[in-house]
């Protein structure tokens, strides 16, 4: 693998584990994200799977950068 490709897995994995858990605190704090109850919304369940996901795919940039550095 390329370094260029190296390094822009580990840019996009960076990236990701900086952005998302910020978006994720400022969507947990909007008045969409919780009902009259204090129950989680829709609004918050999927903004916390989509989060999720991304914070998923950073992880395997992460690890395929790793290895490819290794190898």
């Amino acid at each position: 693998m390329t370094p260029l490709l190296i390094g822009l897995l580990l840019v996009n994995a960076a990236f990701n584990v900086l952005v998302w858990p910020t978006f994720y605190r400022r969507v947990a704090r909007d008045p969409r994200a919780r009902d009259a109850s204090g129950r989680p919304t829709r609004f918050l369940i999927v903004h916390a799977v989509l989060i999720g996901a991304a914070l998923l795919l950073a992880a395997a940039s992460a690890v395929v950068a790793i290895i490819a550095l290794t190898a």
